[in-house]
C-alpha cells in the first residue's frame, strides 16, 4: 500500500483533488473522493465539473445512483461502490478503511498537520507501507525527502 501526503499550503482541497483525479484517470484507475464536510464535497463537485483546461472528469456522488459505473466518486464514507482502488482524503482525516485500497491520497492543511504527523508515524511501523511526501513549490508539486 502507498499513501501521498500532501501539505496544501497554497491551493485548497477542491483545486487539488481535479489533478489527482485526472491522474489516476490516465493511469486506468478508478478514485473514490472522502470528505465528512458536505459543502467541501458539493466544492469538490463542482470543481470536477469545471476542471482546469481539459473537459470536466466523469463523476458521480453517493446516494445518487449508477455508483458503479463512476470513474470517480465522491463519498462522507470510505466504501468504493465504484470499486476504486485509489482513495482521496481531501478533508485531511485518516480513516483506518482507507487501509483497504492500494493508494491513498491524504490532502491536510496547516489545521491538520499534526495529525498527520502522527499518522505518518503510526504507518512507517506498519510492513509493507510506502509514504511518500508532497508539497508544493510555487505552482508545482514536488516529492519531499
Amino acid at each position: 500500500m502507498r499513501v501521498d501526503f500532501y501539505l496544501l499550503d497554497r491551493d485548497p482541497a477542491e483545486a487539488v483533488v481535479p489533478l489527482l483525479a485526472r491522474a489516476a484517470k490516465q493511469a486506468g484507475e478508478r478514485v473514490l473522493v472522502v470528505s465528512g464536510d458536505a459543502e467541501q464535497r458539493m466544492r469538490i463537485d463542482q470543481a470536477l465539473w469545471t476542471a482546469a483546461s481539459e473537459a470536466f472528469l466523469a463523476h458521480g456522488t453517493a446516494g445518487e445512483g449508477h455508483e458503479n459505473r463512476q470513474p470517480v466518486l465522491i463519498s462522507a464514507e470510505p466504501a468504493a461502490a465504484n470499486k476504486a482502488r485509489f482513495v482521496i482524503l481531501a478533508d485531511g482525516k485518516w480513516r483506518e478503511e482507507s487501509a483497504g485500497f492500494d493508494r491513498v491520497f491524504l490532502l491536510f492543511g496547516e489545521d491538520r498537520r499534526q495529525e498527520a504527523r502522527e499518522c505518518w508515524t503510526a504507518l512507517g511501523k506498519a510492513e509493507a507501507m510506502e509514504r511518500h511526501f508532497w508539497k508544493q513549490d510555487g505552482g508545482k508539486w514536488r516529492e519531499m525527502g
